[in-house]
């Protein structure tokens, strides 16, 4: 069923085809609403506009379309993050490498976010220790165009450097850091999730390697001693199978005191070390 003019704001709801967390959102989102002005304009009636944006929104996330992106934004360790088709959704298994990286920066310290995105990792890490000097690099111009809205949206400071992983860093030769951080692409080539849900909006190339899915985390850890302090820390994110690969890689590239982390899923998501 469809919203139709006319209706009740409270009866455009009740008639959305999506689980009611999804009709709530679309419907705020079309009518500029908060959860609590849905409850106390309950009883206002929908306009013709009003009613064909729904609409238009409702059949966008029929088609399978993620929320985030109809929506344009995304919540991640409560802030909220614009979004678009050029970046990944934040997901809440990352606020893992979030926490794990708070723990381990030193107070003034310097930390690399690879691959960011969106910039949420970034700056919800300037966001929590502004006292931090917080670089990250992305190989996507686009990507970083809206990390650096988000890192103004929020008011925190971030060097945004567009780079194939170490590249645009190899010329500086201060260009170490305390902590490095990624949520690089882990996906292998081929996967058949890569069709399936929210992925197959997201870009392709911030999901796979396209390649066996080790290819990046491997150029990353390979390259990570050059750019960490000794003793600095490199935290990784990577897939639900992954974890032993990846700690073997870590100790491979001399990193000691490896080991790996769970997600509130008990998935063993974050993989880490400390540099010789």
């Amino acid at each position: 069923m469809s919203v139709a003019a006319g209706m009740t704001v409270a009866a455009a709801q009740a008639a959305l085809p999506l689980v009611a967390l999804e009709n709530r959102i679309l419907l705020g989102h079309a009518l500029g609403l908060t959860r609590v002005g849905l409850i106390t304009g309950s009883q206002n009636t929908v306009s013709a506009v009003d009613a064909a944006a729904i609409n238009a929104l409702v059949a966008r996330r029929l088609a399978g379309e993620p929320i985030a992106y109809i929506v344009g934004k995304r919540e991640f360790y409560g802030l909220d993050f614009a979004v678009n088709d050029a970046v990944l959704i934040p997901r809440a298994d990352t606020e893992l490498l979030v926490e794990l990286a708070l723990a381990r920066l030193p107070p003034g310290g310097t930390l690399l976010d690879m691959g960011t995105g969106s910039g949420a990792i970034a700056v919800a890490l300037a966001h929590s220790r502004p006292d931090a000097a917080i670089s990250a690099l992305d190989a996507s111009s686009s990507a970083l165009a809206v990390a650096r809205a988000n890192a103004a949206r929020h008011g925190v400071a971030v060097r945004l450097l567009e780079s194939d992983w170490y590249g645009a860093l190899d010329g500086e030769a201060l260009a170490r850091f305390d902590v490095i951080v990624a949520n690089p692409p882990y996906i292998a080539s081929g996967d058949l999730h890569l069709a399936q849900g929210d992925l197959r909006f997201e870009p392709v190339d911030a999901l796979t390697d396209h390649a066996d899915g080790l290819r990046d985390l491997h150029t990353i850890i390979a390259g990570a001693g050059d750019h960490l302090v000794s003793g600095g820390v490199l935290l990784l994110e990577h897939g639900y199978d992954q974890a032993a690969a990846v700690r073997a890689l870590l100790l491979q590239f001399g990193f000691s005191a490896v080991q790996s982390w769970c997600d509130l899923a008990a998935i063993e998501r974050v993989s880490g070390g400390v540099a010789p």
